[in-house]
């Protein structure tokens, strides 16, 4: 049987704690930091996306009724996040056989 003295015992459960203490918080912030940079991108108005597609709003408003880009509604506004709608128009693009 092994036998340890209260300061070893008391120092290795330190130890241990530590450790798995150490570990969590890498989770955590690793979590925090991906959530972050998510959350984090800036939401564009209608004449923005518009602007940023460099395309009209006539076509914008078009591409939103054909389902062709995501937007989210808050209010009465329209916001578009720039990622999705770049990732849909690829997709869209390579689904229908467009240039």
């Amino acid at each position: 049987m092994i036998q340890f003295d209260q300061k070893a015992l008391r120092d290795c459960i330190k130890d241990a704690v530590r450790e798995e203490l150490h570990l969590f918080i890498s989770d955590v912030k690793h979590t925090s930091d991906n959530t972050e940079n998510r959350s984090s991108e800036k939401l564009l108005t209608k004449k923005e996306m518009a602007d940023e597609l460099d395309i009209s709003l006539v076509s914008l408003t078009e591409w939103m009724k054909q389902g062709r880009i995501p937007y989210m509604r808050m209010g009465k506004r329209i916001y578009f996040k720039k990622q999705e709608v770049v990732a849909s128009m690829a997709g869209f693009n390579r689904n229908k056989g467009g240039k």
